[in-house]
């Protein structure tokens, strides 16, 4: 997410690793026109060997890497957006199962729900 309030969003059925994340970055570099920055928290997927070793690579094509303080959620844009999703966009209906979730989980739904 961006100070212009574009997401890039992803949603998976599975365990996410190092591997998914990887995977989402080498797609979201083919996307980038211009230098890019991105945020990242310090969770163990964004710095596992693996992810690290791809670091040069997305460089070489304009995406940098930054990684925020630890323990510092109040700096994380998608932190702060998630608490908005949770407690007041998204209904409590939507917990209930995968499928009440990812029918919930639409940018149309969440912006109608902001702005009501």
């Amino acid at each position: 997410m961006n100070r212009q309030n574009d997401l890039h969003a992803s949603m998976f059925e599975q365990s996410t690793h190092s591997g998914v994340v990887i995977a989402c970055f080498d797609a979201f570099c083919q996307t980038i026109k211009k230098k890019t920055v991105v945020l990242l928290d310090n969770a163990s997927i964004h710095t596992s060997e693996e992810f690290e070793e791809r670091i040069p690579s997305w460089k070489k094509q304009g995406l940098i890497l930054k990684y925020l303080s630890p323990y510092s959620p109040e700096l994380n844009l998608i932190e702060i957006l998630w608490r908005q999703i949770k407690y007041r966009w998204l209904p409590f209906s939507a917990y209930q199962c995968l499928n009440a979730l990812s029918g919930n989980y639409s940018a149309g739904h969440f912006w109608y729900q902001r702005s009501a």
